[in-house]
């Protein structure tokens, strides 16, 4: 086994990404404080050719240099959009045909691995780092997804939640 140099692994260019046909997916940021968590959010947009990233309420927006510690270059490839409220970015992606879900742990929940969308345009929203998704918000998405967990932690950080659910959807809608 060889570990494959970098131009081994036939990188899109900022320009061939832009053109290229995206996931239907739109990640919402629901105040969002990190910007590590913000930066690592559009590293996973940019890996999964997701169709962009809605940054609402005091959730930071490029550019900025903590954003660009971790997403290494990704804020200038995915598109992205800044709202006051996540409730206006929700109701603009309803609008727009999208179903909405948010990450959260919830009493009607769907559990991630029994998740199978329905939709070809998906919003997933995520919030914040303590609170996590704003209970206003979470009423007027259509669902709510739930990642399984086993442990003494009943929490995962941000940027990992997005990792394994964009990860799981894109999964599901390339099939």
């Amino acid at each position: 086994m060889r570990k494959l140099s970098m131009e081994e692994l036939n990188r899109k260019s900022t320009d061939e990404f832009k053109q290229a046909q995206k996931l239907p997916i739109i990640v919402v940021l629901d105040n969002v404080r990190s910007m590590n968590n913000i930066g690592s959010v559009f590293r996973t947009a940019d890996a999964f050719l997701l169709e962009g990233i809605y940054l609402c309420g005091v959730t930071a927006k490029p550019p900025h240099r903590e954003i660009q510690k971790t997403a290494l270059g990704a804020t200038d490839t995915v598109n992205w959009k800044h709202f006051e409220t996540t409730i206006e970015a929700v109701n603009l992606l309803k609008n727009e045909g999208y179903k909405i879900y948010a990450v959260e742990q919830a009493d009607e929940s769907i559990m991630l691995d029994k998740f199978t969308p329905d939709s070809s345009k998906l919003a997933l929203v995520f919030g914040n780092e303590v609170s996590g998704v704003e209970q206003a918000v979470i009423d007027v998405c259509d669902a709510c997804i739930e990642i399984p967990q086993y442990g003494t932690k009943h929490s995962l950080n941000i940027s990992v939640s997005a990792g394994i659910v964009v990860w799981e959807v894109a999964k599901s809608i390339s099939k």
